[in-house]
């Protein structure tokens, strides 16, 4: 084991500006946590929408669940690249919490783990702490996940009461038919659109499975 040395000592001037500091990044992290919930209003109001005009009456259209679709890809991607923002954010503050303002809370001893040149180098040469597509992943699975659940229940739903109760399978793909694309196309579409998103999720969770077990701190950045 190599010797241990005291942390970095920090005048009360230093230790000021931290504080301010720290401040700072609660604030951009916080605001940056109301933009993704903003993305999230406006995929959840979109869908309502789309679910008020698709059940108005039997003989609506089920297309406006369909449109809305793109409308959720677009807001899911606009979400994940906010989340990458916010992630940087959030991982600074954490990192000031575990390795500065948490350890002042501890009666044991405080040695240098190199926390503050971490973070200066994060500072110097600041850079996203996860993947688009990690990004991506962490959305569907905390709020897209429902989002998209209710959109292929409302969907099938739909095709399955109206104009009347399905009384076989034909029916179902009789009925999903768009214009020129026969129903089987278009739900062999959809199961694509649930399957891409759900395969990005798995990916992303076993990611975040992975890199938490390789890590040699909890309190690591991202």
């Amino acid at each position: 084991m190599g010797e241990e040395t005291q942390r970095k000592a920090l005048t009360s001037a230093e230790i000021g500006a931290l504080a301010h500091l720290y401040r700072g990044e609660v604030y951009r992290s916080t605001l940056w946590r109301t933009r993704l919930d903003t993305t999230t209003n406006w995929a959840v109001v979109t869908l309502g929408i789309a679910l008020s005009i698709t059940f108005s009456s039997p003989a609506a259209s089920v297309l406006p669940l369909v449109l809305v679709g793109i409308l959720i890809i677009f807001f899911l991607m606009l979400e994940a690249r906010r989340y990458r923002y916010f992630n940087v954010w959030r991982a600074r503050c954490r990192w000031m919490e575990t390795h500065f303002f948490a350890p002042m809370l501890d009666d044991g001893e405080i040695v240098d783990d190199g926390w503050q040149s971490t973070l200066a180098q994060d500072y110097l040469h600041p850079r996203y702490h996860v993947t688009r597509w990690v990004a991506l992943g962490r959305r569907i699975r905390r709020n897209y996940f429902w989002i998209l659940l209710i959109q292929t229940i409302a969907y099938l739903g739909k095709l399955a009461v109206h104009p009347e109760p399905m009384t076989s399978p034909e029916q179902l793909i009789a009925r999903a038919d768009i214009g020129p694309l026969p129903g089987i196309v278009v739900l062999s579409l959809g199961a694509l659109y649930c399957l891409s998103w759900g395969t990005i999720a798995l990916w992303s969770w076993r990611d975040d499975q992975r890199r938490a077990a390789n890590r040699p701190s909890r309190s690591g950045m991202g």
